[in-house]
């Protein structure tokens, strides 16, 4: 399958949208919400498969490296699978993007679990598939522990420091990102999922973009629930 150019973001059929952001901003749950309303196929990531998830949050310097191959490999063989069957025919909505992986990577990991994971990633032929479109949610520290302190995964067990980290791992990752069209939405306050009239704004906003990067703030067109 031949890579992709980057389209027109109209969300049309074959459209490959990707929702990304740190832990607990709403990326899955604003995806899975674009998939079913907009009619698009979704692509999903399965942290509760990954079994040294809650040990790495027990003891991140000795569960790193497990937790993180386990999650390439998971990713590339969703990636696969996309590429090997028929769901961009109908467009696909994804609550991942293959280059964040460093990200995580790069805060996680030491220096000789870091060479060794290069060369494991070295050895992956890049995806075939570019999106469309990548939408960045954004919010505070202290709105994304709350908010997974709502959703109550026992295994969650996330301190700050961790937190602040990968979130500014994100912002310096997007701040240089160029390989698709970028919206960066600021995700604080609005509420996509319960809120019809917040997710209405966003998919015209997305809708709006051809190429570039762009800001989508809801609080400043009113839309902030």
């Amino acid at each position: 399958m031949k890579e992709r150019a980057p389209v027109p973001a109209s969300l049309s059929v074959g459209s490959f949208l990707v929702i990304e952001g740190p832990i607990g901003v709403g990326k899955t749950s604003l995806a899975r919400r674009l998939s079913l309303h907009l009619g698009l196929e979704g692509l999903f990531e399965e942290p509760e498969q990954n079994p040294f998830l809650a040990r790495f949050y027990e003891n991140r310097q000795a569960f790193a490296l497990a937790t993180q191959l386990f999650f390439l490999f998971q990713r590339r063989r969703l990636l696969d699978d996309l590429a090997q069957g028929d769901f961009l025919r109908a467009g696909v909505v994804a609550d991942f993007l293959w280059a964040k992986d460093r990200v995580f990577a790069g805060i996680t990991l030491d220096n000789d679990e870091w060479r060794l994971y290069e060369q494991i990633t070295s050895s992956l032929p890049e995806p075939v598939q570019t999106p469309d479109l990548v939408v960045f949610l954004q919010a505070p520290v202290d709105v994304l522990m709350e908010r997974i302190r709502k959703r109550g995964r026992a295994y969650e067990h996330i301190d700050r420091a961790y937190l602040a980290s990968l979130a500014e791992a994100y912002t310096d990752f997007f701040h240089r990102y160029q390989d698709s069209p970028l919206l960066m939405v600021n995700a604080a306050e609005a509420n996509f999922v319960e809120s019809d009239e917040d997710l209405a704004a966003l998919v015209e906003s997305i809708r709006g973009i051809h190429n570039g990067r762009h800001f989508f703030n809801p609080l400043a067109s009113g839309t902030g629930t």
